[in-house]
């Protein structure tokens, strides 16, 4: 992260540099609130505004990004700035990024039958990873 940071010409502010210390010490999603707690919680002294602000910086050099939960809430992953997709897990949260996988060749012939120009998509999956599926009983 603080590598994009550099490179896209932004300066490496303490604040900045917290509020990415609180995104890489996450596992799975989560909200610019969960951010704003764990930032207290430390008695780190950093404000919501300037969460929200890093957040943004980092989703716009692609390093973090929004998903949209299935409840209809978003949160963000950190993520590579390459194109990929996430699974995310429903019990516990784990975010997956998983690449290409083909979708690309869907999307052109959508694109193909309905005539659009897609300039951007984005897909999430959600359900069980294999740690949870394993931890499952089989009498459901």
């Amino acid at each position: 992260m603080t590598e994009a940071l550099e490179q896209a010409g932004h300066r490496l502010t303490a604040p900045r540099l917290a509020a990415m210390r609180l995104i890489a010490a996450r596992e799975g999603p989560f909200t610019a609130a969960d951010l704003v707690a764990d930032a207290d919680a430390r008695d780190l002294r950093i404000g919501r505004a300037t969460v929200f602000r890093a957040i943004d910086l980092l989703a716009e050099l692609g390093v973090v990004e929004r998903i949209d939960l299935p409840s209809g809430e978003h949160a963000y992953v950190a993520c590579r700035p390459a194109h990929h997709h996430h699974m995310v897990c429903d019990r516990c949260g784990r975010s997956t990024e998983i690449d290409d996988a083909g979708f690309r060749s869907v999307v052109a012939e959508i694109a193909h039958r309905t005539g659009f120009r897609v300039d951007a998509h984005r897909l999430e999956l959600f359900g069980r990873c294999a740690d949870c599926l394993a931890g499952e009983t089989t009498d459901r």
